[in-house]
């Protein structure tokens, strides 16, 4: 990464547009994922690339079917899993032989060949709760948490081993950091949390670190209240949405997690004038230096976000 504070914002949908494809093509086609990536990592300065698409990769390879809407999020268009014995009968897959989960991993290995040794390449898996609603459906896992545990329970135990695959066949590809998205934990409580992500997000971590690449946990919106979790779980970087104090979260962190965010991409960083854009950048910026530290907004960059804001953001983290 360069020296000066590292700027690496989520861009799924407004890199497509940006690129000249459809969300569409760019979740369902490496290419366009991989130029994509190319022409804003030239375009904003980003220090880095990488492969998070859409949530369903792994749900399609374990035989969901997927929709791939041109200007929308691709769209899961079955639950799989019902039932404890819908869960005895999930069978783990083989990664590099499902065509979404294959398609990530030929995303990896072409962008580490674009971009050489030196720029960090970004993999992307589901984290066990999210792939659990992936599987089951949100509103029915967030039920069984307090109706039916042993079914939560089952399930995120169920699918640990196609995330360590997956995790192992990015960094295979070339990928040195692997995202974990489990963004649903910020919509339940600490105990809940302990009970039943805790243990996992642990175990997920270690074996991504075992592999000799580093952990980038993903919880958008407000984990103020996990923090002092997250800490434990010891992820290199986590991802910080706009509602969580950068303060509060360095001093509960500490100073070996490097933190990621965390302007508002609505309200900030697709509203503002690209001036405001720079005066807010700059505040930021100017409060994290000398903390381990990386530029993003607090989630994905929207779609209808104008380009002149994001190199707004850019610039003023470079002249701050």
């Amino acid at each position: 990464m360069s020296a000066q504070t590292p700027f690496y914002p989520i861009l799924m949908h407004f890199a497509a547009r940006y690129s000249g494809y459809t969300y569409g093509e760019f979740a369902s086609d490496f290419k366009a994922l991989v130029e994509s990536n190319l022409r804003c990592r030239e375009a904003f300065g980003m220090d880095a690339v990488g492969l998070i698409s859409d949530p369903y990769r792994e749900t399609a390879a374990f035989g969901a079917k997927v929709s791939f809407p041109d200007e929308q999020v691709p769209r899961c268009m079955e639950t799989l899993v019902n039932s404890m014995e819908d869960i005895a009968l999930l069978k783990n897959p083989d990664v590099y032989k499902k065509e979404r989960t294959l398609d990530r991993i030929k995303a990896g290995e072409a962008l580490r060949k674009q971009v050489g040794p030196d720029v960090p390449v970004i993999g992307w898996v589901e984290g066990p709760l999210a792939e659990s609603c992936d599987l089951a459906g949100v509103n029915e896992v967030l039920l069984k948490i307090f109706m039916e545990p042993d079914f939560v329970k089952r399930l995120t135990e169920k699918i640990m081993p196609t995330a360590k695959d997956f995790a192992r066949a990015q960094v295979e590809a070339g990928c040195d950091i692997i995202g974990v998205g489990d963004a649903i934990c910020s919509q339940i409580d600490v105990e809940n949390y302990r009970e039943f992500v805790k243990e996992k997000h642990q175990e997920l971590f270690e074996y991504i670190h075992s592999l000799g690449a580093k952990v980038k946990l993903h919880i958008c919106g407000n984990i103020t209240h996990l923090l002092d979790d997250i800490r434990e779980v010891k992820p290199d970087i986590v991802d910080l949405d706009w509602m969580v104090d950068m303060d509060h979260a360095r001093d509960t962190l500490g100073g070996d997690i490097i933190r990621c965010g965390n302007l508002d991409p609505v309200s900030v960083i697709q509203d503002l004038s690209p001036q405001e854009i720079g005066d807010e950048t700059k505040q930021l910026c100017q409060n994290e230096e000398g903390r381990p530290f990386i530029f993003s907004g607090g989630c994905e960059i929207t779609v209808n976000t104008p380009v002149e804001n994001l190199k707004a953001m850019r610039l003023a983290s470079l002249n701050q």
